[in-house]
């Protein structure tokens, strides 16, 4: 064992959510840069890859139909459907981490996390949210990546994921990205360069 390794906590499993638009997918790249042993949980989603999205990086890209045959083989830690789309957690994938005592990052819904905290409930839930209202309505419309219905359904559901934000451990307000994922790598427990 490493000086690294013994200076680390016990593994632990930790959920990020919030709101389309909030940044998640920012701090995630930060994170992936600054605290190599965090293991980034990759999910599984029926969406559409976007230009930039890698398969196997930002998103496992499957239809519906292995979806599904995923869902019912038991073989999702959590999942539910958004904007027509489907995405969950591979569940061996995230045990086995954390068996080996790496800690575990997941991104997920609001309802993926409920799901978590059931199914594991020392789960350290972290809910990343905007600085205000108007500037997540200025970030999501500005990445430019849906078309104006979609925008809305986002906003939309948006506010219902911002007045679950007590039911979390931990919020953290993503004014900068930098000091958002700071902080979020704090919350594991690590030690990270600026």
């Amino acid at each position: 064992m490493s000086t690294d390794d013994a200076t680390r906590p016990a593994a632990r499993l930790t959920v990020l959510s919030g709101p389309s638009g909030v940044g998640k997918d920012s701090v995630i790249e930060l994170i992936r840069a600054r605290a190599p042993w965090v293991w980034l949980s990759v999910s599984v989603t029926t969406r559409k890859k976007r230009e930039y999205e890698v398969d196997g990086v930002h998103y496992h890209f499957v239809d519906r139909t292995e979806f599904e045959r995923l869902a019912d083989g038991g073989q999702l830690l959590e999942w539910a459907e958004f904007a027509g789309n489907l995405y969950g957690t591979p569940r061996g994938p995230v045990e086995a981490r954390l068996r080996e005592g790496q800690p575990v990052l997941l991104k997920i819904d609001l309802q993926g996390a409920t799901q978590v905290r059931e199914a594991m409930p020392d789960a350290q839930l972290v809910f990343l949210a905007p600085p205000s209202w108007e500037e997540l309505e200025r970030r999501l419309i500005g990445r430019g990546t849906d078309d104006p219905d979609t925008i809305n359904h986002r906003l939309e559901h948006a506010r219902e994921e911002m007045a679950a934000q007590p039911d979390f451990d931990v919020t953290i307000i993503n004014h900068y990205v930098e000091q958002a994922a700071y902080e979020l790598v704090g919350l594991l427990g690590l030690q990270t360069t600026r």
